[in-house]
């Protein structure tokens, strides 16, 4: 992405590299754990995590060192919580389809090649994968994954998967072949589903927005327990009712 590029800022990357080590399962990492995830070396790492502590982005604990992300992560991110003005608007109407569906439903938008959660609605604590702010969705293995490959425009949706091409080969083998369908069916009925491809105990539906709202095109994505009643069942009952919560999302921000 950055070869023969003169204003790709390296360096700059490269600590967005360091802050994006980070997950849900792994909240505090040592520099050995950049080194490997990002393939910097050491006195590299070394430098780029004296300087993320000294801005805020990270916080040291110990020694030897051991890192968490620090408050100025949380306050850069609320700018853009606050300008989305569809997390507001949609926000009841996720609420009472999540207590219909007896699920979670949540809005998400890619960043990169994930899915990532920006509001979110739960009904249901049996879930074992609860949706939160913040947290990622596979794309390719997910139902909203597919549904933005299927509706993003075709140069976005190439770019998108040649990228997940070279950065994981056997994930992009094991699920490409996915994808036609999803598009068929975003096609035909509104909405993409997931019979328990990214996990077994969950069925997942998702419906995009018609087109990019504000340059961002939102997807609403709505979980279940998949011993909660056959996949084709609740499918006939939550994806058209997903497809009505996007429509009448873009109503209410003006976009019909």
């Amino acid at each position: 992405m950055a070869s023969g590029n003169p204003d790709f800022a390296t360096t700059l990357a490269r600590g967005i590299d360091i802050l994006s080590c980070f997950s849900a399962g792994r909240p505090i990492l040592a520099n050995k754990d950049f080194a490997q995830q990002t393939g910097l070396s050491r006195s590299a790492v070394a430098r780029l995590t004296h300087t993320l502590v000294a801005l805020g982005y990270l916080r040291r604990m110990g020694t030897p060192p051991r890192y968490r992300l620090g408050a100025s992560v949380l306050a850069l991110s609320y700018p853009l919580l606050a300008s989305m003005q569809i997390r507001q608007l949609a926000r009841p109407l996720m609420k009472q389809l999540a207590d219909h569906a007896r699920g979670a439903v949540s809005l998400v938008v890619r960043d990169r090649l994930q899915m990532v959660y920006v509001e979110t609605a739960r009904s249901n604590e049996a879930l074992q994968t609860r949706p939160d702010i913040g947290a990622a969705l596979p794309l390719l293995s997910s139902a909203a994954g597919k549904a933005w490959l299927a509706r993003a425009p075709e140069t976005d949706r190439a770019t998108v998967l040649n990228q997940l091409r070279v950065a994981d080969p056997a994930y992009y083998a094991a699920h490409i072949e996915t994808l036609p369908a999803a598009r068929r069916d975003l096609e035909s009925k509104g909405y993409c589903g997931n019979n328990r491809q990214w996990r077994c105990d969950a069925h997942g539906f998702a419906a995009p927005l018609s087109r990019p709202y504000q340059s961002l095109l939102y997807v609403f994505n709505c979980g279940v327990p998949a011993d909660d009643g056959p996949y084709r069942e609740r499918a006939a009952d939550i994806g058209p009712k997903l497809v009505g919560l996007a429509r009448e999302t873009e109503r209410l921000l003006g976009m019909d």
